[in-house]
C-alpha cells in the first residue's frame, strides 16, 4: 500500500508535470514539422487541418531548389563552425590560466565576464557594427564570427573555468614532478579530463551562433547570408508563404537535433572519474 502511494505521489509531482514541460517545450516545432508537410490549400483552411489527407514535400523542393537557402544553410555551419572553434581557442587557455594561476584582478575579470550576459545583446549592436564597418568585415565571414564570438566567449571562458576547477591541481603537480612541462601537462591530463566540458561548451557556442539572429541581419548582406537571417525573408508587409517559412524552420532546427543525438552520452559522467585512484 505504501509503495502504491510512493508510486502514485511520484507520478502525480514528478512525471507528469516534466510530461507536460516535455509537450509544452515540443508541441511548436511538431506543428511546425507537421505544417511544412501540408499543401497551401490546407495551411489556408478553416477550420485548422491538423494533419494532410495528402502530405507533400513540395516545400522543401520550392525552398531548396528555387531559393538561396541551401547557400544560407552553408554560410551558418561555417560562421557555427568557425565561431566554436574561434571561442574554444581563446577560452581554453584563458579558462585555464583563470583556474590554475593567481593573479591581480582575477576575481574582477571573472565578476566581469558573467556581468556581461546580464546586459542585452543590443546594446553592443552600434559599436560593433560601427567597428565593422571601419575594419571593413561587414558582409563577411570573418565579421560575422568575430560578431558572434563577443557574446559566446564570456560565458565560454566562465563555463570552462568552472570545469577546469573541478580537476584537482594535484595531477597537475604529480604531472610536473614526474617531469612533464606545462604544455604537456595540458595537453595530455588537463584536457582529456575536460573533454566533456570542452565539448559542452563548443556546443554551447555552436548553438548559439547557428541560432543567433541580431548580429547576422547587422553585420550580414548579399555575400553572407545566415539561416536565421534568410527565414525572415519569407515574411513579407502583406503575405507570410508559411510553407517556406515552417519548412525552412525544420531544416534548421535538425543539425542541432542531431547534434545533441550523437553528442549526449559524451556529455554525461564526471569530469575526473578514476582519474585519482583511492
Amino acid at each position: 500500500m505504501i509503495e502504491r502511494r510512493s508510486r502514485l505521489r511520484r507520478l502525480l509531482e514528478i512525471e507528469l508535470p516534466a510530461l507536460l514541460l516535455v509537450v509544452v517545450a515540443v508541441a511548436p516545432y511538431v506543428w511546425m514539422a507537421i505544417t511544412s508537410i501540408k499543401p497551401d490549400s490546407d495551411i489556408a483552411r478553416f477550420p485548422v487541418v491538423y494533419w494532410p489527407e495528402m502530405p507533400t514535400l513540395g516545400h522543401y523542393a520550392d525552398l531548396l531548389a528555387r531559393t538561396s537557402f541551401p547557400k544560407n544553410l552553408l554560410d551558418s555551419l561555417i560562421v557555427a563552425t568557425c565561431a566554436s572553434l574561434l571561442g574554444l581557442g581563446l577560452s581554453v587557455p584563458a579558462a585555464y590560466a583563470f583556474s590554475r594561476f593567481g593573479f591581480v584582478g582575477r576575481r574582477f575579470l571573472m565578476t566581469q565576464f558573467l556581468t556581461i550576459n546580464m546586459f542585452p545583446i543590443v546594446l553592443m549592436i552600434i559599436p560593433l557594427f560601427v567597428a565593422m564597418r571601419a575594419l571593413g568585415l561587414l558582409d563577411t565571414v570573418l565579421g560575422v564570427v568575430l560578431g558572434h564570438a563577443t557574446f559566446a566567449i564570456p560565458f565560454a571562458i566562465w563555463m570552462l573555468t568552472s570545469y577546469l576547477n573541478g580537476i584537482p591541481k594535484e595531477l597537475d603537480e604529480a604531472a610536473m614532478v614526474d617531469g612533464a612541462t606545462r604544455l604537456q601537462t595540458i595537453t595530455r591530463i588537463l584536457l582529456p579530463l575536460a573533454a566533456p566540458g570542452i565539448a559542452s561548451t563548443g556546443i554551447y557556442v555552436f548553438v548559439a551562433s547557428w541560432n543567433e539572429y541580431l548580429f547576422a541581419m547587422m553585420l550580414s548582406g548579399q555575400n553572407v547570408r545566415t539561416v536565421t537571417v534568410a527565414l525572415q525573408l519569407f515574411i513579407g508587409e502583406y503575405t507570410i508563404q508559411w510553407g517556406l517559412l515552417t519548412a525552412g524552420g525544420t531544416l534548421v532546427a535538425l543539425p542541432v537535433t542531431i547534434l545533441f543525438l550523437f553528442v549526449q552520452r559524451h556529455l554525461v559522467g564526471g569530469l575526473t572519474a578514476g582519474a585519482v585512484k583511492s
